[in-house]
């Protein structure tokens, strides 16, 4: 078999590729190299969102680590950032999320964290990897009476979770009109409540999950419905979060979407001029706009590129004592406060800036000039990933179509860590023309290997 986790976890199909079988065993053998790194019998927190097969792989979840002798600390539905955060607020070993993120609903998936709300180590994840295909590689242990490990109830979390972030900034919401887009995931049931305990006055969509509308026409990845809801009821600000919570991209008063990039252009100005950017640097991805480049040898701050990945920025920002980074998707690490991306406090600390300098967000945002960018997918199954990325000819096409952008664009080709998809991205001044030229890369690729 391939190998189980990618960079976000594990990741596939529910009920087919990512079975109750592969959760029981992931529970089960997570628990049991955890308890060989602590020496002590595990508490594990275990969190979801809200996708229809998620009570199904958390059972089975929480029965592999309750057969090692683990205690499981189940939460139910909240975002993977109140894992990250609480984890080690409740003294756990280890967090667990049940959730495909930006998926839609018959994708899930399960990451871990470690007990300092990280990502677990590759060395960790190794080793569960190699007990999950080969049992006897570990201590595989049988625990009995009262060695079996607990399922407790965890009904608080999301409450605490909320008040975390609301005493994470100095903000007062009244008088403000805000518009949140929910996707229909875990922050349908915290997000609405904590805007309007600050004081905002909401208005909400996409925050009634059924089980199988999770990021369906909405969220982060859809955010149209909240540009009309934004213009309809006149708000000052709007924000859209994905399935689990850790993405989150803008709004501003006119309906027109902000991504990432410009959301920490702004947010990085800001703690620049009040001396809370670490090193003067903001940590982005190979994907980030152009338009960042420049913003940032204008204001004087300093970018660090990493690969895609939220892991690899978080990586390098720890690495490098930095205090800021993320995504074009919307993924934003503040390492004061979180441990991850989290849409909710990112939206918050965005609201701060606006209120403390008294620029609207439409205003804000021309901090930075976003240059023309394409991005496409092409269904491209994982075993063929790596002969895509190192074909001759696909590789020849983009190094001409590059000569021919004459250092005023450039074109990315990209394996999706997280979904069988090749990600082909061109930025450039003629939008036609790299519209063009990504749509012939395209074609290539999907003639060659589909």
């Amino acid at each position: 078999m391939g190998r189980l986790f990618g960079t976000d976890g594990v990741r596939g199909v529910a009920n087919t590729e990512l079975t109750s079988e592969l959760a029981y065993k992931l529970g089960r053998y997570g628990a049991i190299v955890l308890a060989g790194e602590t020496k002590h019998k595990p508490r594990i927190l275990v969190g979801s969102d809200t996708r229809i097969s998620c009570p199904m792989l958390e059972s089975a979840m929480v029965a592999g680590i309750c057969s090692a002798g683990a205690d499981a600390l189940v939460c139910g539905v909240i975002p993977t950032p109140g894992i990250a955060k609480l984890v080690k607020m409740y003294d756990c070993d280890a967090g667990v999320v049940i959730s495909a993120s930006h998926n839609s609903f018959e994708f899930n998936g399960i990451k871990f964290f470690s007990s300092e709300g990280f990502k677990l180590p590759d060395r960790i994840e190794d080793e569960i990897e190699k007990a999950v295909n080969d049992p006897s590689s570990c201590d595989d242990r049988r625990p009995s009476g009262t060695d079996v490990g607990h399922r407790i109830a965890c009904s608080c979390a999301s409450s605490d979770y909320a008040n975390e972030l609301k005493k994470a900034f100095d903000i007062d919401l009244h008088g403000m009109r805000i518009a949140l887009d929910c996707a229909n995931g875990a922050t349908s049931f915290i997000a609405p409540e904590l805007f309007a305990a600050l004081g905002a006055e909401v208005f909400t969509s996409a925050a009634s999950p059924d089980g199988t509308n999770i990021n369906h026409r909405c969220g982060s990845t859809h955010p149209e419905g909240l540009c009309d809801l934004v213009r309809e009821n006149r708000c000052d600000a709007g924000f859209a979060f994905d399935g689990d919570g850790d993405r989150m991209l803008a709004v501003d008063e006119d309906g027109s979407v902000i991504d990432g990039d410009v959301i920490m252009a702004i947010i990085a100005d800001h703690m620049k001029r009040h001396g809370e950017l670490n090193n003067e640097t903001l940590v982005v991805t190979v994907m980030s706009n152009l338009g960042l480049d420049i913003f940032a040898a204008e204001h004087g701050i300093k970018l660090a590129k990493t690969k895609v990945g939220d892991r690899y920025v978080l990586e390098e920002m720890v690495a490098q004592g930095h205090s800021i980074g993320g995504e074009q998707s919307g993924h934003i690490i503040l390492l004061s406060n979180t441990t991850t991306g989290d849409g909710m406090l990112s939206a918050l600390k965005l609201l701060q800036v606006i209120c403390d300098s008294g620029v609207s967000l439409k205003d804000s945002k021309k901090i930075m000039k976003v240059l023309p960018q394409v991005l496409k997918g092409v269904k491209v199954s994982n075993g063929n990933k790596e002969a895509v990325m190192n074909d001759p000819e696909i590789l020849s096409k983009c190094a001409e179509i590059e000569t021919e952008l004459a250092g005023r664009g450039r074109v990315l080709v990209r394996a999706s860590g997280t979904e069988p998809l090749i990600r082909v991205m061109l930025e450039g001044e003629d939008t036609d023309k790299i519209t063009e030229s990504c749509d012939f890369i395209i074609s290539m690729i999907s003639d060659k290997y589909n």
